[in-house]
């Protein structure tokens, strides 16, 4: 998608914003710089999106800036994941939280500050439930592979019985899921 600065303003837009803004111009398919010099425009490269420096911080797109050869190109800055917050929740006269606050059938307010802290132990809480979800659907998978020596014909040897169990014992390491010894096949 091209994107293009307004001189005049600094603003971004793609080619298309830059259409709507001059619905009554005819524009080639392909600008040059001609176009471009009557637009007012110049052209905005893409640039790699950098690597946060650490974690819990994110890069976003700020507009454009200019390059050591006077090339305008994308614009990121680095920000923090989270932020605090705080809201109010609305209680009844027991303490529950009303959710519809339109009819006024709360009897009090409490303020809620939502820390960073809190915030990223709720993001690790989730990390590690999707990454042990994946962790267990491998595990899974190496059982299903092997279902077939427990069939009621096979004679199932002491190795893969011993690696079958490993398989099932592999929540319970010390670590899991971000540490994990895999067991090897017999």
């Amino acid at each position: 998608m091209s994107e293009y600065r307004i001189r005049s303003t600094g603003e971004v837009k793609t080619q298309g914003q830059i259409r709507s803004m001059h619905p009554n111009v005819s524009l080639p398919k392909v600008w040059n710089a001609n176009v471009n010099e009557t637009l007012g425009i110049d052209p905005v490269l893409a640039s790699p999106k950098p690597e946060p420096s650490g974690d819990y911080k994110t890069v976003v797109r700020n507009g454009a800036e200019q390059d050591a050869n006077g090339n305008w190109v994308q614009a990121w800055t680095e920000q923090n994941m989270f932020q605090e917050y705080s809201y109010d929740r609305y209680l009844d006269a027991e303490g529950n939280e009303v959710s519809n606050t339109d009819d006024a059938n709360y009897d009090r307010t409490e303020t809620v500050t939502v820390t960073v802290q809190s915030q990223i132990d709720n993001k690790v809480a989730s990390d590690n439930t999707e990454l042990e979800a994946a962790e267990r659907a491998i595990r899974d998978e190496l059982l299903k592979a092997t279902d077939h020596y427990g069939l009621s014909d096979v004679t199932m040897s002491e190795a893969m019985t011993t690696y079958r169990q490993a398989l099932r014992d592999v929540p319970q390491q010390e670590g899991f899921p971000q540490t994990i010894t895999w067991p090897t096949k017999p």
